[in-house]
């Protein structure tokens, strides 16, 4: 676990750092693409409110009970669920939890490290003029070997910041990029609605169509929600056990739920502008991101500086969710090994790229296999899990000790959806993903989710 120099156990410098690094982990990728797609295509405003309505019921109870467990027990998912389990008189199986967590976290990372590393990519060939040369537009098409090379860069910069620990790495990282993020992020909006399609844009994104309203949009805004603020992969179990006893937990959950929410929101402000001018269909997700925007850009002025800060914007989303999934296993060998820490990282680090060069060079097994396993059926069972344990397992004392900020009513909420809503919502989030993998989605046909 990260130390400092006595030994002791590693705090952040204050609450400002942790919601930082915290909105740093749940803004990745996704919230460049997917949700602003899954909002114009699921009745844009209607699917913003059920989402919202998602993000109360389950994802926040959850993300507090992960903050609660780690900051109680001051170690890494897996030590923490153990120890608060014991401390409940329950069996330390109940370790399972943290272990299925932490698996998940860390095979997310390794893809992720290889979307993230074509994003690096195109950052720099759009800075070098690179968009408006032949075939700049298609990095992403240019061979396994380029893949691997800047897969490989990627996680280089990934675990270079975790080895640092949390002062001098993660903290450090978070409080510099996240603040930059916004202002990019900003001032790539202000420009797309400006020089863009902006009315059409913001129709899309939110005009309510009740119609288009279905059982499967309620099913996409309890995903979106979810898993957009990087609960049940021990990100934030760890990043809790590093928060000091006088951090008010609900109001620190709240306000990193609405951050990633927002940014989700100005997200799409700043795509959609640029794709309905030219007539790219919202619909093509990544292939949105890596093959329909460079070639808008390689045509735009001044569209090589304009594509490298849409790049540059997406890898520092990319970062510093990568460094949260390196963290949670870096926390565990750290603290059960005799490992440094940056032994752990780097030794992690390797393992990652070579999962992820798996999935470069098959995508059966990585475009699919890893995929599905981390985030249709480890995630969600963690989620699941993390559910059922904060719920059944541990005392409602000790929670509401965790918790001591958070207002009788607040709590009465948190500690009813944590127990009652959300093991089954989640659960059956996990019963679509194994009847879709090995019933050909049969089940959710039936019930008119196919």
């Amino acid at each position: 676990m990260a130390a400092t120099p006595a030994g002791q156990h590693a705090h952040w410098s204050s609450r400002f750092a942790f919601i930082l690094a915290a909105v740093g982990s749940a803004v990745g990728l996704g919230n460049l693409w997917r949700f602003p797609f899954q909002t114009g295509d699921n009745g844009g405003s209607a699917f913003v409110l059920i989402y919202i309505g998602c993000v109360a019921l389950f994802a926040l109870p959850v993300l507090m009970a992960e903050i609660a467990i780690g900051r109680h027990a001051q170690q890494s998912a897996i030590s923490s669920t153990r120890k608060m389990a014991q401390e409940a008189g329950k069996s330390a199986n109940w370790a399972i939890v943290g272990w299925v967590c932490t698996a998940g976290g860390f095979l997310i990372l390794t893809t992720y490290s290889v979307i993230a590393g074509q994003v690096m990519a195109y950052s720099a060939s759009g800075f070098v003029g690179g968009f408006s040369q032949p075939d700049g537009a298609n990095l992403f098409y240019q061979g396994e070997f380029t893949q691997l090379a800047w897969h490989a860069g990627f996680m280089i910069i990934t675990v270079l910041i975790v080895a640092r620990g949390l002062k001098g790495g993660i903290e450090q990282v978070a409080t510099i990029l996240m603040p930059l993020f916004f202002v990019m992020l900003i001032g790539l909006t202000i420009y797309s609605l400006a020089t863009g399609a902006a009315s059409e844009a913001i129709a899309y994104l939110f005009t309510p169509d009740f119609s288009a309203v279905t059982g499967q949009t309620f099913v996409a805004a309890l995903g979106q929600a979810f898993f957009s603020v990087s609960v049940a992969s021990a990100i934030m179990i760890t990043y809790g056990s590093y928060l000091s006893k006088d951090t008010n937990i609900g109001s620190s959950a709240i306000m990193i739920a609405s951050a990633d929410t927002l940014v989700a929101l100005i997200a799409g402000l700043m795509i959609f502008p640029i794709v309905f001018m030219v007539g790219i269909d919202p619909a093509a997700g990544l292939g949105l991101i890596f093959t329909a925007l460079p070639a808008v850009f390689a045509d735009m002025p001044a569209g090589n500086i304009i594509g490298g800060a849409f790049f540059a914007l997406a890898f520092i989303a990319a970062i510093t969710s990568s460094i949260s999934l390196l963290e949670g296993t870096v926390a565990f060998l750290e603290e059960n090994t005799s490992f440094s820490r940056p032994t752990a990282a780097w030794l992690l680090g390797f393992f990652a790229f070579m999962i992820g060069a798996g999935a470069v060079w098959s995508s059966d097994f990585g475009g699919l296999f890893v995929d599905w396993l981390s985030g249709s059926f480890l995630l969600p069972l963690g989620g699941l899990l993390v559910a059922v344990f904060a719920g059944w397992v541990i005392p409602r004392s000790l929670m509401r000790d965790e918790l001591s900020h958070a207002s009788n009513g607040l709590f009465a909420f948190f500690h009813f959806c944590v127990k009652y809503i959300v093991p089954p919502a989640i659960g059956f989030i996990l019963l679509l993903g194994l009847d879709a993998k090995f019933n050909g989605g049969a089940f959710g046909s039936m019930l008119g989710l196919g």
